[in-house]
């Protein structure tokens, strides 16, 4: 039951720990994207396509980043480059992801592909307990696990993450430094919709191998919130996704054993925690605990500088 409930969790929460991830690199470059909804819709229905049509799920993922990055190019154009209001342009992008999603995805409604296969870990996967939901997983599942290492080695540990988290805090005194803050925002935005992307893949590949419309299902404003709950933080997104994770599984199980609660509520469950992670975070902002980038959601005009 455990093992069961676990291997659920982690499957539930892996693309939302990949759209958080990516919103992390977004915003710690300073810019606000609430187009992870539709950046997830994007992935979701390019990693299907790209995998329909080739056969392959790994050219379906790559082409989930591909498309995604595009996408994000966009949104860090009326950013970054013509310095437009990073909501607007945020909220835009998850309405023309829904839009395109919905307009391209008609002919592949009830379409079916193989999906990701479990590949297991010699020795680890026969550990009790813990060895099906972390070592007999598919590929972006370890993925996810390496990835969440590498952002934060990347952020804190490399000059060129010092560099980038400096264009989140103060640009005018990274600009000062000679980094150039345009390209390392237009870099941080778009890797990160790839990295939504891929998320959002991960929903047509292996959660549900087939196309559905909306089938992001507001993940990526879980996502959003995530990101503050996280304190901007790979290693706390992970553990925000899987409660997350942890908390659908829990409702899906109910749903299945035939309990006397309301469907529609059991529904409810991972939204009112997204609710109070919400509530939560903004009081640890009002409070000052958070580890917001202070340059975050700002324009940068070098004639502004002072």
């Amino acid at each position: 039951m455990v093992e069961i409930l676990l291997d659920a969790t982690v499957r539930a929460g892996t693309p939302i720990l990949f759209a958080t991830l990516g919103a992390i690199l977004n915003e710690r470059a300073g810019i606000i994207n609430l187009g992870i909804e539709g950046l997830m819709l994007i992935g979701a229905l390019a990693g299907f396509a790209g995998t329909f049509y080739s056969g392959s799920p790994l050219i379906g993922i790559l082409a989930a980043f591909a498309v995604t990055f595009v996408a994000g190019s966009i949104h860090a154009l009326i950013t970054v480059q013509l310095r437009g209001n990073q909501i607007v342009s945020g909220l835009a992008l998850t309405m023309f992801g829904i839009g395109v999603t919905a307009l391209f995805g008609r002919g592949m409604v009830g379409l079916t592909i193989g999906g990701l296969e479990r590949l297991p870990l010699p020795g680890l996967s026969q550990l009790p307990i813990i060895g099906r939901p972390f070592f007999q997983q598919d590929l972006l599942i370890y993925t996810s696990f390496v990835l969440v290492f590498l952002l934060w080695f990347f952020l804190y540990r490399t000059r060129t993450g010092l560099a980038l988290r400096t264009v989140g805090e103060n640009p005018a005194a990274a600009d000062t430094c000679g980094i150039s803050v345009s390209l390392y925002r237009f870099f941080a935005v778009t890797t990160g919709a790839g990295l939504v992307g891929i998320g959002g893949a991960y929903l047509s590949l292996a959660m549900t191998p087939m196309w559905i419309e909306n089938m992001s299902a507001g993940r990526g404003w879980v996502a959003v919130a995530l990101v503050i709950f996280s304190g901007w933080s790979s290693g706390k997104a992970m553990f925000g996704a899987y409660l997350f994770g942890g908390i659908t599984a829990m409702q899906l199980r109910f749903q299945a054993i035939g309990t006397d609660i309301s469907t529609h509520v059991l529904q409810m469950l991972p939204y009112v925690f997204t609710i109070l992670v919400l509530v939560v975070s903004t009081i640890r902002l009002q409070k000052g605990s958070s580890q917001q980038p202070q340059g975050l959601g700002l324009p940068y005009d070098r004639e502004d500088r002072k």
